[in-house]
């Protein structure tokens, strides 16, 4: 449960531009600072540190960062490219966000303009020999942060947009959302009653754009419930399409005298659900899943035709749900001003539609795919009975329907049933 404004600061930093306008700021600021504190550093030091070549430093600095920002621009873009078109485009904004690549070009980006400030700070006369002395010290620890973004940031540069990594990247995001949504199952607020149903004249909040939910502040919900003396029933989750005109949320006024004006709570509830033009992978498991099975789907196309990833993909699945099986103990109590707001849990059928269900139909003519597939849900449903072993017959029986139809060999359908052989009893 994360409020609104926590949300949007968190994707603030996650863009790269704040990064390197932080680190730019920083670099500025540091070229000049050495001008404020040349008074504290005495003479005599000054006198015996070799500072005068601090110039030339700066030169060779400002010359090379340029040219390597350039590059790292380069390997980035050419980086999206691969993840875009050898995994999935919605895998892109992962790679994009990577903390690693941002604060090697944002070091770059503000070493740069370190640099270049000191280097026209020194042709002004305006730092002294105390002041080349302060500005030599600072200029070798920055050649020191330098060499170990470097580095490090050729180590990473071996593994960025490759397949295999950016495939890690979905799956730690989906687990995040997944551990996340386990630990409030209803995002903070109260269950929305399963036998409850509202008349079409209860008075509704309705959707003013189209787009994805991308976050439900239920703490500013639950603000506008009790100031209101009001009951908030919504109808959308995170990841949920909605359209203008859309019902988002019921309200029912328990407490006529404090309920106020139905618009105002309209505006306060529209203000607390965000809408986007895309998924977001934060509070929305499904779409998590979602990718990893479109990534299967892409490599089990003819023209990538390589079920080893496919395969791969299906185990990672095997560990989401897993995951989720053993969080979900960990469910916490509803927020204490979020008793009158009412969501919707997700529901396991969903999560194995979003997953298994797309690979099953394009991996229906592979053997070994249909093999793994049915030793995934297996394992699901002797991992966590109670919860999965319904939905994975279900999704068993629909495997055993597409794979009678695509397989060829009659051999291929009798191994295949006889890994199924669980369901069949």
């Amino acid at each position: 449960m994360i409020a609104r404004w926590r949300w949007a600061l968190a994707q603030l930093t996650k863009r790269l531009w704040f990064r390197a306008s932080l680190f730019s700021l920083l670099g500025i600021a540091t070229a000049l600072a050495a001008i404020f504190f040349k008074d504290f550093v005495p003479e005599s030091i000054a006198t015996r540190i070799g500072a005068d070549a601090v110039d030339k430093i700066l030169g060779i600095i400002a010359s090379s960062m340029l040219a390597v920002t350039t590059f790292s621009l380069t390997t980035m873009v050419s980086a999206y490219s691969a993840a875009s078109s050898g995994v999935t485009p919605r895998a892109t904004t992962l790679v994009m966000e990577d903390s690693t690549t941002q604060n090697a070009l944002a070091t770059f980006i503000g070493s740069f303009l370190f640099s270049l400030v000191g280097i026209i700070a020194l042709s002004t006369g305006a730092y002294g020999a105390q002041g080349r002395t302060v500005l030599f010290t600072v200029t070798i620890v920055v050649v020191i942060l330098i060499v170990y973004t470097l580095l490090s940031w050729i180590d990473h540069l071996s593994k960025l947009g490759r397949v295999g990594e950016t495939i890690d990247r979905v799956e730690r995001a989906t687990l995040e959302a997944m551990n996340s949504r386990a630990k409030w199952p209803f995002l903070g607020a109260s269950q929305y009653p399963i036998e409850l149903e509202l008349l079409n004249s209860t008075p509704a909040v309705n959707s003013n754009q189209t787009g994805y939910v991308q976050h439900i502040d239920v703490q500013a919900l639950g603000n506008v419930a009790q100031q209101c003396g009001a009951l908030i029933y919504v109808e959308v989750l995170p990841g949920a399409f909605v359209h203008q005109g859309m019902v988002l949320a019921r309200v029912v006024i328990s407490n006529r005298e404090r309920g106020g004006d139905i618009n105002t709570i309209d505006d306060r509830i529209l203000a607390a659900i965000t809408i986007g033009v895309r998924r977001t992978f934060e509070h929305d498991p499904r779409f998590g899943l979602s990718v990893l099975s479109e990534i299967a789907s892409r490599a089990l196309s003819p023209a990538v035709n390589d079920p080893g990833t496919a395969i791969d993909i299906v185990g990672r699945g095997v560990r989401c749900f897993t995951q989720w099986a053993n969080q979900a103990h960990l469910a916490e109590e509803v927020g204490s001003n979020c008793l009158q707001v009412h969501l919707r849990g997700l529901e396991v059928d969903d999560l194995f539609d979003d997953f298994f269900a797309p690979i099953g139909r394009d991996g229906a003519s592979v053997l070994e795919v249909n093999i793994r597939m049915m030793k995934a849900l297996v394992s699901l449903s002797e991992i966590d009975p109670h919860r999965y072993e319904r939905v994975c017959r279900e999704q068993a029986l629909c495997l055993i329907k597409r794979a009678n139809i695509a397989l060829v060999l009659d051999e291929e359908k009798t191994k295949l049933g006889e890994v199924a052989l669980k369901f069949m009893i």
